[in-house]
């Protein structure tokens, strides 16, 4: 790879910036009356207290989220649209914890979804070890038991992680399989966290293109 000089990278950075952000502007609004509900499903990915409410990963981006996916949620209730809860749950022996600090233990409130989303209920909850769910044997044993299912509808946090790394998989995997599937990520459903260089702006922006540049269909909401 060639390295730039700083200036010239700004400058061009700065031009791709403005051209990904004119592409997110023009992002269109799914309706679900264009979805089948029984061939979808909503997936709550890590709306746990570990990065909503309490401990070392907290964030208040993370925790103003609540009130959109419980509307999701109750929405999909009542379209009778199967529901997904991935929650981060970690033991001692994470190798994890040598990029993040220690976070949603198993067996204690951080690895808890929020209570809010937690109340209204009615999803398959899925306990995970690392950020990406589809890793998980139990939610690969759930698609091979839902084979009817074709659109995925993503929600949670973070963005430029664990919503990132689930979406582009799930979509290789519907690929490799010669398989059409939609994989929505609604963008008022999703964010990521601040902390040093790890803007939280810049982050959603570059884990969208990416997103779409993968084939997921990010959108700016999905409304009824």
């Amino acid at each position: 790879m060639k390295v730039l000089q700083k200036n010239e990278f700004l400058q061009k950075s700065n031009e791709t910036l403005a051209s990904i952000l004119d592409m997110l502007e023009k992002l269109p609004v799914v309706k679900f009356d264009e979805i089948e509900a029984d061939k979808a499903v909503l997936v709550i990915i890590d709306m746990t207290n570990g990065f909503a409410k309490e401990g070392a990963l907290k964030s208040d981006a993370v925790k103003e989220l609540i009130p959109r996916i419980c509307e999701l949620s109750e929405i999909c209730d009542r379209r009778k649209i199967r529901k997904i809860a991935f929650a981060d749950c970690h033991t001692d022996e994470s190798p994890e914890f040598d990029a993040y600090p220690k976070h949603c233990m198993k067996g204690t409130a951080e690895s808890e979804i929020v209570d809010e989303i937690k109340n209204i209920g009615g999803y398959t909850l899925i306990e995970k070890n690392s950020t990406n769910g589809f890793l998980e044997e139990a939610f690969r044993k759930w698609l091979l038991e839902n084979p009817d299912i074709n659109t995925f509808i993503l929600t949670g946090d973070c963005t430029d992680i664990c919503v990132q790394q689930f979406a582009i998989t799930l979509k290789a995997y519907f690929n490799m399989n010669n398989k059409r599937a939609r994989v929505i990520v609604p963008l008022n459903a999703v964010d990521t966290y601040d902390l040093g260089v790890h803007d939280r702006n810049l982050m959603n922006v570059m884990a969208a293109y990416n997103m779409i540049i993968n084939g997921v269909e990010v959108v700016r909401d999905i409304v009824e």
